[in-house]
């Protein structure tokens, strides 16, 4: 028999209808019980919170994994988080960054409230439980379970914002499937080490810069001037920007703020192809994400700034190279 923690935060999947809008108010007990009966299953709940996580602060992310992994320590076969979708990709890239443990971290939600006619929520998380439980699982990292497949943290995105398959993973595809009761292998994704995160310490701040027709750089300069320890930028295509955020990236790789870029485009990689683009942006010394979204990429560098502040760019290395 499967022992698996169900930890809930809030978002859609607790949400009702209220004279204001939704608001997240369902308790993980009465979600659990919303999900049916699972045989070969026995769950444990708690409540983290009850917040969109569009609320959401690094604060909260790591107060999170915090929590997670001491569910973890109770003996359970793995750890369902319920959340809100607006924030889901981040919390479950940032989670598979630190997890060092064979056992999934599995996060669900909905795109429907729990007072809708026709849920989303029960069914998810009914499957969402049966992945923590499952030997498939093992050693897969963090995971997203939606609509009927699970995805891998790194790379997943939300995308849709109401329909009902909320979630991708553009280039990569889910990790495993749910048919009936069985859950179903895929693929296995080859995962690099955890980074050994002192989730106690607060993350150091990195902002993402968007690249649009005509941009200059005056938010890179603004964004450093507020406090910034690294940048993303959100570029053009296969990782181009604008000639003037080039030449400041120039100037602030030189003084040591690391750059990583990311592409607004939501499927591909980053390469830096064109003389004038993304190669002037390597030969400056940034440093090119793969096919991370901006999003995650920012989460990615902030950490890589924790564990390695004087040298960001050797884990950063590590981390994108699978």
């Amino acid at each position: 028999m499967g022992r698996v923690h169900l930890l809930a935060t809030g978002g859609t999947i607790a949400s009702r209808q209220g004279p204001g809008g939704l608001a997240a108010a369902t308790p993980a007990a009465e979600l659990f019980a919303a999900a049916g009966p699972l045989p070969g299953l026995t769950v444990t709940t708690s409540d983290l919170g009850t917040v969109g996580s569009f609320a959401f602060t690094t604060t909260d992310l790591r107060e999170l994994v915090a929590e997670a992994r001491r569910c973890l320590a109770e003996g359970v076969d793995g750890v369902v988080v319920t959340q809100g979708t607006d924030t889901m990709e981040e919390t479950a890239f940032f989670t598979d960054l630190v997890h060092d443990d064979p056992r999934p971290i599995v996060f669900t939600g909905a795109q429907r409230p729990f007072d809708a006619p026709a849920p989303d929520g029960p069914a998810n998380l009914a499957d969402a439980l049966r992945v923590a439980a499952s030997p498939s699982a093992r050693g897969l990292g963090a995971l997203l379970c939606f609509d009927g497949v699970a995805f891998a943290a790194r790379g997943v995105r939300k995308i849709d914002t109401l329909r009902s398959g909320a979630f991708g993973a553009p280039g990569r595809g889910p990790v495993l499937r749910l048919a009936g009761d069985s859950v179903l292998p895929l693929t296995r994704p080859v995962r690099p080490a955890a980074l050994p995160l002192d989730l106690a310490a607060d993350l150091p701040r990195v902002d993402v810069i968007a690249c649009y027709l005509g941009a200059d750089a005056g938010l890179l300069r603004a964004a450093v001037a507020c406090g910034a320890a690294g940048l993303v930028l959100e570029a053009f295509g296969a990782g181009n920007v604008p000639p003037a955020i080039s030449e400041t990236v120039e100037q602030l790789v030189s003084d040591g703020v690391p750059v990583l870029v990311c592409s607004r485009v939501p499927s591909g990689p980053v390469v830096p192809l064109y003389a004038a683009g993304g190669a002037r942006l390597a030969r400056g010394g940034a440093v090119f994400a793969a096919d991370l979204s901006p999003w995650q990429g920012r989460l990615l560098l902030a950490a890589a700034l924790a564990v390695a502040p004087e040298d960001p760019r050797r884990a950063l290395t590590q981390q994108l190279a699978l």
